[in-house]
């Protein structure tokens, strides 16, 4: 599987805004099993906000994360919004970078995907 020029922002507790989380988490993790199948991964997925819960212990996506990660994918954590959500202790994938990565990944990238 290759690794495309995108960049994907998840800076929610799952994708696309309902008031269900359930269904938040349920898209997301049909987003990434599809992008996954597909062979074309995004070079990086970048999360901050309410994002990086889904990169805690306890994510139902950890499993797909953790794939894409060993697939080469880099996933890049908001440190200021781990302390901030006070998850720091809690992080089970990716590594914890700041706003300046996230911006390097973005502005590296040909696309930027927001989920």
């Amino acid at each position: 599987m290759a690794t495309t020029n995108l960049a994907v922002v998840i800076n929610g507790n799952g994708m696309g805004h309902t008031d269900k989380t359930e269904l938040r988490h349920l898209l997301l993790e049909k987003w990434l099993t599809l992008v996954e199948e597909n062979g074309k991964l995004p070079g990086a997925v970048c999360f901050y906000a309410d994002g990086v819960r889904m990169v805690c212990n306890g994510s139902p996506v950890l499993h797909r994360l953790r794939s894409l990660e060993a697939k080469g994918v880099h996933l890049i954590v908001c440190k200021t919004c781990l302390d901030t959500l006070e998850l720091a202790g809690e992080l089970a994938v990716g590594i914890v970078g700041g706003m300046g990565d996230i911006i390097a990944a973005q502005w590296s990238a040909e696309k930027v995907l927001t989920l």
